[in-house]
């Protein structure tokens, strides 16, 4: 019989989203930035939240960078971001978009244009 894989929770991931499978806001992506709000703490958050809370605190964070460090899935953090996103204690962003990639004809010319001036 094997024992619990090291470093995986004892708690089910659901538990610490208090029973809720899909965040509010649909959203939030795995790339989402997230950081901490204006708002103050109220009482009564979950301990997944305020664990969320004090991630944030040393800066921003992409809700997959949060996961790992609260050592839950992404799906879980996404419904704990979107219920802070809710109550104004965390701001959320989308993801910078990537580079557009450059026509390879364009950079064949450059490439081309700098030998040429390289022989001269």
């Amino acid at each position: 019989m094997t024992g619990r894989p090291a470093g995986r929770p004892l708690v089910p991931a659901y538990l610490s989203t208090g029973g809720v499978a899909r965040p509010s806001r649909p959203h939030l992506e795995r790339l989402t930035v997230l950081a901490l709000g204006d708002g103050p703490r109220p009482a009564g958050l979950p301990p997944a939240g305020l664990a969320l809370l004090d991630a944030l605190e040393g800066g921003s964070l992409a809700v997959v960078e949060a996961a790992a460090l609260l050592r839950l899935p992404v799906s879980a953090v996404r419904v704990l971001a979107a219920d802070l996103v809710d109550r104004d204690l965390v701001l959320a962003r989308a993801p910078i978009p990537p580079a557009e990639r450059f026509d390879p004809d364009l950079l064949k010319r450059v490439a081309d244009g700098l030998r040429a001036l390289k022989h001269t």
